[in-house]
């Protein structure tokens, strides 16, 4: 089993009420960069961040890593708009970081990014692939482009209280400087991408489109950012077997409207529960408290685990955290965590 990580930014995350980047807002864009080397490295090499939010809750890179040293995978990361190096190996599709969707484009090049993503995704030689994604800011471009394709569908949020609300104000517009209404870009995805999207949408799409017709199994590692994903693989017309696989946070939050998305795109669902809630240790207590939830693969990965070995995953979640200078009798990072991206909105992580 691979695990494809396309990483890439967008402006929209820097809009009031989306992140909640504090003062630093220009380290978010450090974000995706750093979750790349902790899943490769386990622990940020180049990168000036570690994203670990005020109460001690890291990054679901984070727990990718955990699994991926308990039970080993394959990683190869995408450059899907990264705006900052990172020490990380990746493959260059060509992708440019995306703009605040409440511009009149947000993605130029999507249907590029989507034709360069479709023509990797056939070539690559698997017989099964997950696909994760790690850009901040990405539930409100899911958000906009469900919109675009007239799918009622809402999605999650890092938060413990979902700001849905500031994200329909924004996402509302982001059409109206597009020039679109709700489902006016219905049976063209790509369309909804340009224009109120993020540039790890239309590579996360292409890698599923060429390696779906091309007879490869795909798992969409995520939760409703990977929704959207799948809106917009069935509104280009391709109809092949489609799974997702996301974490109990996700669903818990989102009740019943994730299996229904899940069942209205064709897409199977697994929901996979780490059993956090059964560690005393600030991480784990900080994602039962509804922070983080999913993100850089982490429902997938956590569905790889074999029956027995979530026990093993939990405690190397905690040696991960300890390497990444989390304190758990603090709650916090020895890493800045006063000007650090704040892990808990979605300027870090965003399911």
């Amino acid at each position: 089993m691979r695990l494809l990580l396309p990483a890439g930014t967008t402006e929209t995350a820097l809009i009031d009420g989306i992140s909640a980047a504090g003062a630093a807002p220009e380290l978010m864009a450090h974000t995706p960069s750093a979750d790349v080397e902790i899943l490769e490295y386990g622990e940020p090499v180049a990168s000036p961040v570690t994203p670990v939010s005020p109460n001690g809750c890291p990054t679901p890179a984070a727990v990718t890593r955990a699994v991926r040293e308990v039970v080993g995978f394959d990683v190869s990361v995408i450059d899907a708009g990264l705006s900052q190096p990172t020490a990380a190996s990746t493959v260059d599709l060509g992708s440019e970081p995306g703009s605040d969707i409440r511009n009149d484009i947000a993605v130029p090049d999507a249907r590029a990014a989507f034709d360069r993503a479709y023509d990797y995704g056939a070539s690559l030689p698997d017989e099964r692939l997950m696909i994760g994604e790690t850009v901040p800011g990405g539930t409100t471009t899911a958000l906009g482009v469900l919109t675009a394709l007239g799918e009622p569908t809402g999605v999650s949020s890092s938060l413990p209280t979902n700001p849905i609300e500031r994200k329909r104000g924004v996402v509302e517009e982001a059409l109206a400087a597009s020039g679109l209404e709700p489902s006016d870009c219905e049976g063209a995805p790509l369309e909804a991408i340009e224009a109120v999207g993020d540039p790890v949408q239309p590579v996360v799409a292409g890698i599923a489109a060429g390696a779906l017709e091309s007879g490869t199994e795909v798992t969409l590692a995520g939760g409703t950012q990977m929704v959207a994903v799948a809106a917009a693989v069935r509104h280009a017309g391709i109809d092949a077997p489609l799974s997702t696989a996301t974490t109990s946070f996700v669903a818990d939050e989102q009740g019943d409207r994730l299996r229904e998305a899940c069942d209205r795109f064709d897409c199977e669902l697994a929901v996979t529960d780490p059993g956090f809630d059964g560690r005393d240790h600030v991480a784990m207590r900080r994602y039962c408290a509804g922070e983080a939830k999913e993100g850089v693969g982490m429902g997938g990965a956590l569905s790889l685990v074999p029956d027995g070995e979530m026990a093993a995953v939990r405690d190397r979640l905690e040696t991960v955290c300890a390497r990444l200078g989390i304190d758990d009798e603090e709650g916090a990072a020895e890493t800045a965590p006063s000007t650090e991206p704040d892990a808990t909105a979605e300027g870090t992580r965003g399911p």
